[in-house]
């Protein structure tokens, strides 16, 4: 396993993660109204859904999703309308203390979420098919690409979390809490258009 192989995953999953989506605005969102460790278990469900879904791909996963067009517009479907609702739901929020969302979203929200992103599906595929001459075998391939991708999204989901924890301390007023979660939610419904474009 050369070193340079490596350092291509690393900045390449990095890159993946940190950039603009429909997980990185829940984790503002999250972060925002309660806070980092509040939200960990989101992010937690988001990284366990990223590293899994790229070691699934590695292995033969992402062959099958492929030869499946239907599977896969209905993945869209359902992943267009789960973010949908939640870009509705934060969009409505308003300051923590009165917020709709009264409890942060859980593991299984992040992985679920993450599970029905066609975003992270090409991410999966894209990973897979770049790096698969940087180990002896698809086990090994998945087991790489699983954990860079877990470690990455923690790290980037992390970033974004705490970015929203510190405006969620800027804000003084109803109206600048409504304000934030408005174009959060938006953020998160424009995040959908690269699925299908």
């Amino acid at each position: 396993m050369a070193t340079e192989g490596l350092l291509s995953l690393a900045v390449f999953t990095m890159a993946s993660t940190v950039t603009p989506g429909g997980a990185t605005t829940m984790a503002t969102a999250s972060g925002a109204h309660f806070g980092y460790r509040q939200t960990l278990p989101l992010m937690a469900g988001i990284a366990v859904g990223l590293g899994s879904m790229t070691a699934g791909t590695a292995v033969g996963l992402g062959a099958i999703i492929i030869n499946a067009p239907r599977f896969q517009m209905a993945m869209k479907v359902v992943g267009t309308v789960y973010l949908l609702w939640l870009a509705w739901r934060i969009s409505r929020n308003g300051p923590p203390r009165q917020a709709s969302m009264a409890r942060p979203a859980r593991f299984l929200s992040g992985l679920w979420l993450t599970w029905h992103n066609p975003k992270g599906w090409a991410i999966a595929l894209g990973a897979a098919a770049s790096f698969a001459g940087i180990a002896s075998s698809p086990l090994i391939l998945a087991s790489l690409l699983g954990l860079a991708f877990g470690i990455s999204a923690i790290l980037s989901l992390s970033l974004w979390c705490m970015a929203g924890l510190v405006v969620g301390r800027l804000l003084r007023t109803d109206r600048q809490w409504h304000l934030l979660n408005a174009a959060l939610g938006i953020l998160l419904a424009l995040s959908i258009a690269p699925m299908w474009f």
